[in-house]
């Protein structure tokens, strides 16, 4: 089965990113090979509207079936205020929450980032799936590229 990895606007980004690049291509080297589907939100869409427009196509030279798309919706809304509520994050931190409210009603197998100050951090990772068990939603599993690639024994 098909791995499904919800990808932030991180990951984008991180494509054209030095200290990133190479880590991230690697990721999308497995969607190419269909090893992996990108889950990508309308979220997502929104916050590339400003980026250069070489960051804003990429995703657009793959085809549409290597995406899951799915939209940001009430529930998602609730949930990720209910992260800020819970104070796991502050209130400037509202669209990552929204992000993992995203991954987490949608039951990816993962989600990707290259955010560890607010997404890929131990103690944020625990209260997001604290407040996720608490309301009934299953854990989310969440990790930079660097845990979703393969690696060439050397």
């Amino acid at each position: 089965m098909v791995q499904r990895i919800y990808i932030d606007t991180s990951i984008v980004g991180g494509y054209f990113d030095e200290e990133f690049k190479e880590t991230t291509i690697m990721l999308f080297q497995r969607l190419e090979n269909r090893e992996v589907k990108f889950v990508v939100s309308d979220l997502l869409d929104l916050e590339l509207i400003n980026a250069p427009s070489y960051v804003k196509e990429l995703l657009f030279k793959f085809p549409p079936d290597f995406f899951e798309r799915v939209e940001l919706t009430a529930e998602a809304l609730i949930l990720a205020d209910t992260y800020i509520d819970e104070k796991v994050v502050g209130k400037t931190s509202i669209v990552d929450c929204r992000h993992i409210a995203l991954a987490t009603i949608h039951k990816v197998d993962v989600l990707a980032s290259w955010n560890f100050k607010h997404i890929v951090n131990l103690d944020k990772i625990k209260g997001y799936n604290s407040v996720n068990l608490r309301l009934g939603y299953s854990m989310i599993e969440i990790r930079s590229p660097k845990d979703l690639v393969n690696y060439e024994d050397e």
